[in-house]
């Protein structure tokens, strides 16, 4: 399970969940003038509560979450996990409102008599709970705020081309030092490809000899256009999908948000991407993608 692909919206339904949890080790019921001595049940003393508020709001949030932490979408009956626990949430906070209308379920209809008792704090902060959760588990897939990814990703501090190697700073092995005085650019004496007399001022084979013309220098290579692609770091600001590169319509694998991926080459408007395990795909939707 990747926590890095849980977006705000599923902050916003643990959040609540955790305010439910808490909600039910209050009071159910308030009466007025009660005496001391008079022991007032929370929300775990009333069956109809538990299983149609307490637990259903507590499942419907453990299965979004699970459901969106999961490489690859899991499915029951056709449905996935995500969506039996929307179905959850939004049964859970019908289920409070009922409560909050008839707190004591018909008790006060017994004997003609009208009075029962008041709500309790813990039956009203569990409505608020689960209207909160059913509400960002609907909102979720189409708010653009609370599809954002909940962990932001951390900056590579210095992503490397795709096969390169560290670039030579000083004292590394391969890097080539400046003599003292010299000027940045200029090859010092014995520097590869650069011949220098050796000891006792005796000319090297190959090197020209006083008077004699020098040959040609090779051409250098040309340098490659401005326009050609270099590998980046890349994240997705939501999970997406990774198609094989034989264009077959089943993903691959799915990039999570809070993950960094590399592009390691560009196809019009899609990127070949690289998993961390090496796996190779198809990114077809690169829109509002965070380059490193």
């Amino acid at each position: 399970m990747n926590i890095r692909s849980l977006t705000r919206g599923d902050g916003v339904v643990i959040g609540a969940a955790v305010l439910l949890f808490i909600a039910s080790f209050l009071g159910l019921y308030s009466v007025e003038n009660a005496p001391d001595e008079l022991e007032l049940p929370n929300l775990w003393g009333s069956g109809p509560v538990v299983f149609g508020v307490v637990l259903a709001g507590i499942i419907g949030a453990a299965l979004i979450v699970v459901a969106r932490g999961l490489p690859q979408p899991k499915k029951v009956a056709g449905l996935d996990l995500g969506q039996f626990g929307i179905a959850f949430t939004i049964f859970a906070a019908w289920s409070a409102l009922g409560n909050v209308f008839d707190p004591g379920s018909g008790v006060d209809n017994v004997g003609g008599s009208s009075e029962g008792p008041d709500l309790g704090i813990g039956l009203i902060l569990a409505l608020v709970a689960t209207l909160v959760m059913a509400a960002a588990a609907i909102a979720t897939p189409l708010v653009p705020a609370l599809k954002g990814s909940l962990i932001p990703a951390a900056r590579p501090a210095a992503p490397q081309p795709y096969g390169g190697q560290p670039q030579g700073g000083y004292g590394y092995p391969g890097a080539q030092q400046q003599p003292y005085g010299g000027q940045p650019g200029q090859p010092g004496p014995g520097q590869p490809g650069q011949p220098g007399p050796s000891f006792g001022g005796q000319p090297q084979p190959g090197q020209p000899q006083p008077g004699q013309p020098q040959a040609p220098q090779p051409q250098q290579a040309q340098a490659q256009p401005a326009g050609d692609f270099s590998p980046f770091w890349f994240a997705v600001p939501v999970p997406r999908p990774l198609f094989a590169e034989d264009g077959s319509p089943t993903p691959i694998a799915e990039l999570a948000p809070g993950t960094w991926y590399l592009a390691v080459e560009q196809r019009g408007a899609n990127l070949v991407a690289q998993t961390q395990d090496g796996r190779r795909g198809v990114l077809q939707d690169t829109s509002g993608i965070q380059r490193g």
